[in-house]
This record gives C-alpha cells, structure tokens and sequence, in this order.
C-alpha cells in the first residue's frame, strides 16, 4: 500500500506545538529546555521520514538523517532523567554526557558514510531502513543501551527520590518511555510486514513518550507557579 504521510505530519504538529507551549511558559528551565528538544527531535523525524517516503529530489541524505535525528534522543532521555533526579544527580549527569558525546560521533560518522543506510522502503505510514552489517549492530547497540538506561535509570529515580514532586515527573518519563518502546518492540518482532521497520515504529509509538512529556510539563509549570505564589505570599507578610 502506498505510504500515507497524515499520521507523521500530525504527530510533528503536536509535538512541534507542545514544544512551543512549554518554551514560553513558566517552569525550571533546563528541564523545560530538554523536554523541549526532544519533542523537537521526535517532530524532526516524523518530517523527515515525509520527505523519504516522498521522494523528494535531497532524498539521498534524508534516510541519514532519520538516523542522526533519533541518535539524539536516548542521550537527551537521560539528561532529563538527571535534571529530575537530584537524589543520584552526579551518575546520571555522567551517564547522560557520555551518551551525549558517543551521540555526536556516531552522528559525524552517519553524516559521512553515505553506505550506513542502504536503501528505504515506505509502506502505508512506517518506514523500513537497509543497513549493512556491522555498521547498524554497532548503532544498535548505542541506541538500545540509551533506552535501557532511560527505563531503568528513571525507575530508580523514582523508587530513590525523598520528593513526591520529583517521583511524579519521573514517572511520566518510565511510564513514556515503557509505553512506546514495549509496543513498538512486539509490533516489529511479531507483525512480519514490520521487520526492518523498528526504527520508524518506535518514533510513531513515541507519540506515547510526547504525552506523557506533555504531562511532565504541565505539571512542572504548575509546581513552579506554586511556589512562586507562596514565595510571593510569604514576601508580603513579611
């Protein structure tokens, strides 16, 4: 069947416009700025994976970029697992700099070898990427050592954090990370059509993951306009 580009086009809206709505908006910063980003990134690769399927006349470099897109996202993951997490803020922040750093090699090396994806198929809304062996075994690797990292490292979070404001976040970030890798997993392991498909799959079901980002955001803007009207209270009765 013919690849159908609603589905991504409307997913990249949304995240694209929760992006929006918690840049201008009240809350910590770095947090919002990570969360951010990765709804950015989440919006890129929805667009791109279009312009693939579209067959667009730089279609050449756009499965390559695909993959330097969704490189960013299990290292960013994990940054924000550290900003949200104060309790064991020191591992996590050197966990998260490290992926981040492998991230930008892995993504120079993609940007210049132009054989790490052989070719794409699209079929209905998902795309199927070609990648020679070892190249994409060592790529795997480094992704799904992130996603890992992201469930366990937030599942600790929370069990660990003495706050019931640090824990409610964190579990946006388990319960987002848990509800769009499991699906998107059995999906590509039992639906035969989808082999080959994980990562665009996973970016689709990571609409889940953007949700669940939106809640952490909106409870964060509200946790921050909180304490700023008790600030503000106990200033005027001082």
């Amino acid at each position: 069947m013919d690849y159908s580009p609603t589905l991504a086009i409307g997913t990249a809206i949304f995240e694209v416009s929760v992006a929006i709505w918690a840049l201008r908006g009240p809350g910590r910063r770095p947090i919002i700025r990570t969360t951010s980003a990765i709804l950015l990134l989440l919006a890129a690769y929805q667009l791109v994976e279009v312009l693939v399927c579209s067959r667009v006349p730089v279609y050449g470099f756009m499965p390559q970029m695909a993959f330097i897109v969704v490189t960013w996202l299990p290292p960013l993951g994990l940054l924000l697992i550290a900003q949200l997490s104060p309790a064991q803020s020191t591992i996590n922040y050197a966990i998260s700099y490290f992926m981040l750093a492998v991230a930008f090699s892995i993504v120079v090396w993609i940007a210049f070898d132009n054989r790490f994806v052989s070719d794409s198929v699209c079929n209905i809304v998902y795309a199927k990427y070609s990648n020679p062996m070892p190249r994409f075994q060592i790529y795997s690797w480094f992704y799904w050592l992130g996603l890992f990292g992201m469930v366990v490292l937030s599942a600790l979070g929370v069990r660990n954090s003495p706050h019931s404001r640090q824990q409610k976040l964190l579990k946006s970030v388990l319960v987002g990370s848990l509800g769009f890798i499991v699906p998107g997993v059995l999906v590509a392991r039992f639906i035969a059509p989808a082999e080959g498909a994980l990562p665009s799959i996973l970016c689709h079901f990571a609409l889940i993951l953007a949700i669940f980002l939106t809640r952490l955001i909106n409870q964060e803007r509200r946790d921050s306009s909180y304490i700023y009207l008790r600030a503000n209270h106990r200033r005027a009765v001082d």
